[in-house]
Protein backbone atom coordinates (compact mmCIF):
# COMPACT_ATOMS: atom_id res chain seq x y z
CA UNK A 1 0.00 0.00 0.00
CA UNK A 2 1.25 3.42 -0.81
CA UNK A 3 2.26 5.74 1.52
CA UNK A 4 1.31 8.93 -0.14
CA UNK A 5 -1.57 9.08 -2.47
CA UNK A 6 -0.30 12.72 -3.77
CA UNK A 7 3.36 13.26 -4.50
CA UNK A 8 4.53 17.72 -5.02
CA UNK A 9 7.95 17.85 -6.57
CA UNK A 10 8.63 21.53 -7.18
CA UNK A 11 11.89 22.29 -8.96
CA UNK A 12 14.47 24.10 -6.59
CA UNK A 13 17.48 24.22 -9.47
CA UNK A 14 19.45 26.89 -9.67
CA UNK A 15 21.70 28.12 -12.56
CA UNK A 16 23.73 31.34 -12.49
CA UNK A 17 22.32 34.56 -13.00
CA UNK A 18 21.63 35.51 -16.59
CA UNK A 19 21.38 31.82 -17.85
CA UNK A 20 19.17 31.70 -20.98
CA UNK A 21 16.89 29.12 -20.10
CA UNK A 22 16.56 31.01 -16.24
CA UNK A 23 15.88 28.71 -13.22
CA UNK A 24 13.11 28.31 -10.78
CA UNK A 25 15.13 28.97 -7.69
CA UNK A 26 15.29 32.50 -8.43
CA UNK A 27 11.70 32.90 -9.17
CA UNK A 28 10.66 31.55 -5.90
CA UNK A 29 9.90 28.47 -5.71
CA UNK A 30 11.65 27.62 -1.95
CA UNK A 31 9.07 29.75 -0.69
CA UNK A 32 6.49 28.16 -2.69
CA UNK A 33 7.77 24.30 -1.60
CA UNK A 34 7.66 25.94 2.15
CA UNK A 35 4.24 27.22 1.74
CA UNK A 36 2.65 23.59 0.37
CA UNK A 37 4.89 22.09 3.70
CA UNK A 38 3.31 24.63 5.46
CA UNK A 39 -0.49 24.39 4.57
CA UNK A 40 0.09 20.47 3.86
CA UNK A 41 0.71 20.28 7.39
CA UNK A 42 -1.88 22.48 8.91
CA UNK A 43 -4.24 21.12 6.65
CA UNK A 44 -3.27 17.44 8.28
CA UNK A 45 -2.66 16.28 5.01
CA UNK A 46 0.94 15.29 5.95
CA UNK A 47 0.23 11.75 6.26
CA UNK A 48 -1.27 11.60 2.39
CA UNK A 49 0.44 14.04 0.88
CA UNK A 50 4.04 15.07 0.79
CA UNK A 51 5.82 18.27 -0.67
CA UNK A 52 9.49 17.97 -2.03
CA UNK A 53 12.11 20.08 -3.57
CA UNK A 54 13.21 18.52 -7.27
CA UNK A 55 16.18 18.88 -9.40
CA UNK A 56 15.46 20.42 -12.81
CA UNK A 57 12.27 18.78 -14.35
CA UNK A 58 13.48 20.37 -18.02
CA UNK A 59 10.91 23.20 -18.15
CA UNK A 60 12.81 25.85 -17.01
CA UNK A 61 10.90 28.52 -19.61
CA UNK A 62 7.66 27.93 -17.63
CA UNK A 63 9.19 28.15 -13.91
CA UNK A 64 8.38 27.77 -11.30
CA UNK A 65 7.55 24.07 -12.17
CA UNK A 66 5.34 21.95 -10.16
CA UNK A 67 4.26 18.18 -11.00
CA UNK A 68 1.96 16.25 -9.39
CA UNK A 69 2.14 12.56 -8.57
CA UNK A 70 0.75 10.27 -9.02
CA UNK A 71 -1.04 11.78 -12.16
CA UNK A 72 2.16 13.51 -13.67
CA UNK A 73 -0.05 17.36 -13.43
CA UNK A 74 2.72 19.66 -14.65
CA UNK A 75 2.02 23.21 -13.95
CA UNK A 76 4.39 26.44 -14.58
CA UNK A 77 4.50 29.73 -13.66
CA UNK A 78 3.18 28.70 -10.49
CA UNK A 79 3.06 31.42 -7.94
CA UNK A 80 2.85 31.81 -3.76
CA UNK A 81 -0.61 32.72 -4.61
CA UNK A 82 -1.00 29.68 -6.16
CA UNK A 83 -0.50 27.14 -3.85
CA UNK A 84 -3.90 27.11 -1.80
CA UNK A 85 -5.81 27.05 -4.89
CA UNK A 86 -3.52 23.95 -5.97
CA UNK A 87 -3.98 22.35 -2.60
CA UNK A 88 -7.70 22.89 -2.27
CA UNK A 89 -8.37 22.59 -5.97
CA UNK A 90 -6.55 19.14 -6.86
CA UNK A 91 -4.46 17.95 -4.16
CA UNK A 92 -8.24 17.79 -2.18
CA UNK A 93 -10.77 17.48 -4.96
CA UNK A 94 -8.33 15.73 -7.67
CA UNK A 95 -9.35 18.74 -10.27
CA UNK A 96 -6.03 20.03 -11.64
CA UNK A 97 -5.78 24.28 -12.12
CA UNK A 98 -6.42 24.46 -15.52
CA UNK A 99 -4.92 27.98 -15.89
CA UNK A 100 -1.51 26.89 -14.57
CA UNK A 101 -1.40 23.86 -16.63
CA UNK A 102 1.86 23.64 -19.03
CA UNK A 103 0.03 23.49 -22.39
CA UNK A 104 3.14 23.62 -24.52
CA UNK A 105 3.32 19.97 -26.20
CA UNK A 106 7.04 19.59 -25.81
CA UNK A 107 5.97 18.52 -22.06
CA UNK A 108 2.74 17.10 -23.02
Amino acid sequence: MARFTKHIFICENKREEGHPRGCCHSKGSSEIREQFKKRIKELGLNSTMRANSSGCLDACEHGPIIVVYPEQVLYGGVKFEDVEEIIQQHLINNIPVERLLIKDKKFL
